[in-house]
């Protein structure tokens, strides 16, 4: 049986629903002879790991607890005493993950999971690298970081995956991967990456007020609690340039052209959630209407989208022909369009569902076991 001990950092609704999946794919796991031996689990204040990291884990029963208690809005520090573990506060976090980091990075292995949305995990998962761990992340915030610190991260490039960063569990990397393995040159990416945006755009394509339709996707569940962290295109513009760099593109995300749906005047700084939608939303519906108008005239639809092509590499509003895979599409599922020289005429599409903590978690889970030929 193939062991693979692993940290995970980061316990919101994607690292719990990950803990589920490792729970309940046991039986599985065992069939594929491996087992993922879960050493320790963080989140934002705590970190609880096993009594003794080189030879125990966090057992079934506790993960499930862990689980349970982040559902309850509390912090790991609530399991100080549970079962046979230690808890350690956010200040001593650090050194510990790191302490087990060195202990087995370069002997059994060890995967750090970052599934949390801080930029404070960088710092960890640079050493890391040099202690000899593997590095799966969720966590789009390390890999857009600074350029140093994106080229230590992919330094070992067989050390890291990173597919649930830009379409949750759907195959972009491995599908880029792969073609620019098989001397495929990518010429051409256009994606719609965020499916609060595809869906937002889509629904004013029927007619309807952007005010109207951004408010019924925070009903349903779609954006963020203030929905400009979405309309802004910051998210897509990170997966962009997650994308631009495993082109081999050199660039920040300071060097992406980013649309936003509001005005600076309109920003977090300036306007409350509450103002922004009751007071400033109505006031972008008739620009999107006029957008939408001219499109159709020329017998388009609009789309928030990524375009990466030669040294581009911008987001936002695009008009895009009604018969393509992106102008198809409806709802919240994730598109993009890959042109390359086999892929010249009609692309290579990739399309489903890219957001979700099931989904998301479960592609982080298949990250996880696609690195057990590295582990003894």
């Amino acid at each position: 049986m193939k062991t693979i001990p692993l940290i995970l950092m980061g316990c919101g609704g994607v690292g719990s629903q990950l803990l589920q999946h490792i729970v309940s794919c046991r039986s599985l796991h065992a069939k594929l002879g491996v087992h993922l031996r879960v050493v320790g689990v963080s989140d934002s204040k705590s970190l609880v790991v096993a009594s003794d990291a080189k030879q125990k884990e966090l057992d079934d029963n506790l993960l499930t607890e862990v689980c349970r208690v982040k559902s309850d809005g509390s912090s790991l520090s609530k399991l100080n005493g549970v079962g046979e573990c230690q808890t350690f506060s956010n200040s001593e976090s650090r050194t510990e993950v790191l302490g087990i980091a060195s202990l087995l990075g370069k002997s059994t292995g060890l995967v750090l999971v970052d599934c949390s949305a801080s930029s404070e995990t960088v710092g960890v998962l640079k050493q890391g690298v040099d202690m000899g761990c593997c590095i799966v992340l969720a966590n789009k915030k390390p890999l857009t970081s600074t350029l140093e610190d994106y080229d230590k991260l992919v330094s070992h490039r067989r050390f890291i995956r990173h597919e649930s960063t830009v379409g949750a569990g759907l195959p972009v990397m491995s599908s880029i991967n792969r073609l620019i393995s098989s001397g495929d040159p990518i010429h051409r990416i256009v994606g719609s990456l965020s499916g609060t945006l595809g869906y937002v755009m889509s629904e004013v394509e029927d007619g309807k007020p952007l005010s109207q339709v951004v408010k019924s996707a925070k009903s349903l569940g779609y954006t963020e609690p203030d929905p400009r962290d979405d309309l802004s295109g910051m998210d897509v513009s990170r997966k962009a340039l997650i994308l631009a760099r495993l082109l081999g593109r050199c660039i920040e995300l300071s060097s992406i052209r980013i649309e936003s749906l509001y005005p600076e005047e309109m920003g977090p700084s300036k306007m409350s959630v509450e103002d922004f939608l009751n007071g400033g939303l109505v006031k972008l519906d008739n620009n999107i209407e006029e957008r939408v108008r001219n499109a159709s005239l020329n017998g388009n639809v609009l789309r928030y989208v990524c375009v990466i092509e030669g040294t581009r590499c911008e987001v936002g509003i695009q008009e895009l022909t009604k018969n393509s895979a992106l102008g198809r599409l409806k709802g919240s599922d994730n598109v993009l369009e890959i042109y390359t020289r086999c892929y010249s005429e009609q692309p290579l599409v990739i399309q489903g569902a890219g957001a979700g903590n099931d989904t998301t978690a479960a592609g982080v889970l298949a990250d996880i076991l696609d690195i057990q030929d590295l582990f003894p």
